[in-house]
């Protein structure tokens, strides 16, 4: 008997993008504007530190080639403005024209809800420190996909895979997954964009933003399955599956669906397990279908002249994880996702209202249709378009989101002490923990921060780089011995070369 545990055996992580807005017209630079907000976090252990971009390189294609183009390499100073590693191992930076949070790599799906969520705090506290610095309000955030003029902001989730599995492969059977996965993942969206079909409301927020299958581009011409190949590891080892085709979740059971699910599909395919050979006819059209299937009605042409719905294809991979399992130690973590999949599928099948209190789409939906029968309003009530877009306000006192929950309308699966936790120190099961005990013990001498290393300057000249390639490694069981005692950068290194 094997024993598994998807939060011992993957490593995950997301990105978020905020959405930024100004208030004044004068504010029109976002690259700016998104530059001067994290400058305003209070809690950055290091203002000095650089991130470094050796080992980064998003040209790389899985496909076996790296395309034409100019790889990020800021200067020092620019860099520090850009870039603001947090002593809980993520990161808080600007990207293109977005504030931008990186969780540190997680060991467990909770674990990185908890991070998730720390990352709406972190965004809050940069808008609250800016206001007082003003004396008012000059941003707004949102955690959101989509600004309703055409234009889409991203959010990637991040699983490493073994290297062993062919790329093709991951293909193949994510494909159908991720088009239906939106069902229970998706954010919820008033109207379309992006020249597609009009519609009063729409399951995801990114779905109308795809318009191909598979490509390296994350910005145009977006495809459903990414080929970015940049694992932030060994590339002997692992290659990372960076999946930008899910939306920015608030409520904790989206996200612990869309990433937890994905996970043990992930895991199955590393295992050589048995999973549905299901083949859309037209992927692209198919993704827009679903999102725009609030009923749960549609049937998805298949490329054998057959339909299906998305909930029976999601039963299908449902199916084939509860095959898999059975031959399997069952962790109580695990069976809690495979349970909490097949409720909410059976409950989608049924009535979709009924996840009202879990589901982000469905609950957005209820809000804004009990807000139009009190006012006599349509869809097209530009007093709609801003229902959609405050449910994703990252201001407490704000959001929609932090309404439901602040009334217990929406389920909890984490404290706020959890997630206050997560704001200030790093997972103890990942590298990332040594990540961030270098910047707590020592935020001076840290010169740089990656995901794949730590560079100490202890002034002899010269910058002292940590390797830290193995995502495994770095953790607390691992450095807790090392770190004991040590009061400066450079006892670290007399320790790690005596």
């Amino acid at each position: 008997m094997n024993t598994y545990e998807v939060p011992l055996r993957h490593i995950v992580g997301t990105e978020t993008e905020f959405g930024i807005a100004a208030r004044h017209a004068q504010q029109a630079d976002p690259v700016a504007n998104s530059i001067q907000l994290i400058g305003h976090y209070p809690a950055v252990p290091a203002s000095q530190t650089i991130w470094d971009y050796e080992h980064e390189n998003p040209l790389l294609d899985a496909r076996g080639f790296e395309v034409e183009g100019e790889r990020e390499r800021p200067g020092p100073d620019y860099n520090r403005l850009l870039n603001k590693p947090l002593l809980n191992g993520g990161r808080l930076y600007v990207d293109g024209a977005h504030p931008e949070y990186s969780t540190p790599e997680c060991h467990s799906v909770v674990e990185l809800l908890a991070y998730e969520r720390a990352g709406e705090r972190i965004a809050a506290q940069c808008l609250q420190a800016i206001n007082r610095v003003f004396g008012a309000e000059q941003f707004v955030l949102y955690k959101n996909n989509s600004d309703g003029k055409g234009n889409s902001y991203g959010y990637h989730e991040n699983y490493l895979v073994s290297r062993s599995v062919p790329f093709e492969r991951l293909i193949h059977v994510l494909l159908p997954f991720l088009v239906t996965r939106q069902i229970f993942a998706g954010a919820g969206k008033v109207g379309a964009e992006n020249s597609t079909a009009p519609v009063e409301y729409q399951i995801s927020q990114r779905a109308d933003f795809f318009e191909c299958v598979v490509d390296l581009n994350t910005m145009v011409k977006r495809p459903i399955i990414n080929t970015r190949d940049e694992p932030h590891a060994d590339p002997n080892r692992y290659r990372r599956l960076h999946v930008i085709v899910g939306d920015a979740n608030m409520a904790e059971v989206s996200t612990y669906l869309k990433i937890g699910t994905t996970a043990i599909i992930v895991h199955m395919l590393e295992q050589g397990a048995e999973l549905p050979a299901i083949e859309l006819d037209d992927p692209v059209m198919a993704i827009k279908l679903v999102s725009r299937d609030v009923n749960m009605k549609a049937d998805l042409p298949l490329s054998n002249g057959r339909r299906t719905s998305s909930i029976e294809i999601q039963r299908q991979y449902l199916q084939a994880a509860h095959k898999f399992f059975a031959c399997h130690d069952l962790w109580p973590s695990t069976k809690d996702l495979l349970v909490r999949w097949e409720q909410v599928l059976d409950k989608l099948e049924r009535d979709p209202t009924l996840l009202a209190g879990e589901l982000d789409w469905v609950a957005k939906r209820e809000m804004i249709r009990s807000y139009m029968e009190r006012k006599g309003c349509h869809w097209s009530d530009p007093r709609i378009a801003m229902l959609d877009l405050q449910y994703h306000d990252i201001r407490p006192e704000k959001g929609l989101y932090y309404t439901l929950e602040r009334s217990g309308r929406i389920e909890r699966l984490i404290s706020d002490e959890e997630i206050a936790r997560a704001e200030q120190a790093a997972p103890t099961k990942t590298r990332a923990y040594f990540r961030g005990a270098c910047l707590r013990r020592f935020p001076r001498s840290v010169y740089g921060l990656s995901w794949t290393s730590v560079l100490l300057d202890v002034g002899n000249t010269t910058i002292k780089k940590i390797p830290l390639m193995d995502p495994y490694r770095g953790t607390y069981e691992l450095t807790s011995e090392l770190l004991e005692g040590v009061e400066s950068a450079q006892q670290l290194l007399e320790r790690l070369h005596p």
